[in-house]
């Protein structure tokens, strides 16, 4: 399988230095990035190809996948999969755009596609697609973070935040994939609460899910990429074992 990837920050650095040194039959052929050095750089370390141009890996590729911006979700993906190319998208916050969302779908059924939204930055996912359709009744994130990682420079708990995912995700495009990944999966606009706090050095993700099933609650939290302080390790692993799993002949779990 030949792999583009658009975006050569963090995420794209932990997936590549994970995936091209494994004999799986993944290829990690292309690099996009609007800094060409970048893509370079990391093209270098994979023996791939750095590309100007999004249509020069686009011929040759069976899979992109993206860890760039919600913006450039908006903007590159209606090409890739208007060649029938599947994708993994990082920035999931692009498809809570309820528009866009439903116009991203028809295009990859009509051009017989994939879009793959990985876990990211939690666990508990598999439950909360579970229950999504019985019962549930609420469900609710309380994110926490560093003020490192959201660029603050404060030395008391403060809420950033309090409302829906939705707007979370306008507000806070690059820090609450979660909230998106979380939305989606159990089809609702979900309660966000986002707080930084200088007690904390790790990316705190608190779910709690109610309902007729019962209720569960699931806390991660994540060391940080220590090239992007926004993102969490998680969130890239969650990638690499996506990518893996396109090999396996059995899988355990939704």
């Amino acid at each position: 399988m030949n792999v583009g990837i658009i975006g050569c920050g963090a995420i794209a650095n932990i997936i590549a230095s994970r995936i091209v040194p494994e004999n799986n039959g993944i290829k990690i052929k292309y690099f996009f990035d609007k800094d060409i050095e970048r893509a370079e750089n990391l093209a270098s370390f994979a023996g791939g190809v750095a590309v100007i141009d999004l249509d020069d890996m686009l011929n040759d590729v069976d899979l992109v996948v993206e860890c760039a911006s919600p913006a450039s979700v908006k903007s590159l993906a209606p090409v890739i999969l208007e060649k029938g190319i599947d994708m993994i998208v990082m920035s999931i916050g692009a498809f809570m755009d309820r528009d866009f969302y439903v116009e991203m779908e028809n295009l990859a059924r009509e051009n017989n596609a994939h879009i793959h939204l990985p876990s990211g930055a939690i666990v508990g996912l598999d439950g909360i697609k579970a229950v999504a359709d019985f019962g549930l009744k609420e469900i609710t994130l309380v994110t926490r973070k560093s003020p490192r990682s959201l660029g603050k420079d404060i030395d008391t708990e403060e809420v950033l935040f309090e409302g829906k995912a939705s707007q979370a995700v306008k507000e806070f495009p690059l820090n609450i994939n979660v909230a998106a990944t979380i939305s989606l999966a159990c089809s609702r606009d979900i309660d966000v609460k986002i707080i930084v706090d200088p007690k904390v050095d790790r990316n705190v993700h608190e779910i709690t899910a109610r309902g007729d099933f019962g209720e569960f609650k699931t806390t991660t939290m994540n060391h940080p990429c220590a090239a992007n302080p926004k993102t969490s390790m998680l969130a890239a692993i969650s990638a690499i074992k996506l990518l893996k799993s396109f090999n396996d002949t059995i899988t355990v779990g939704l």
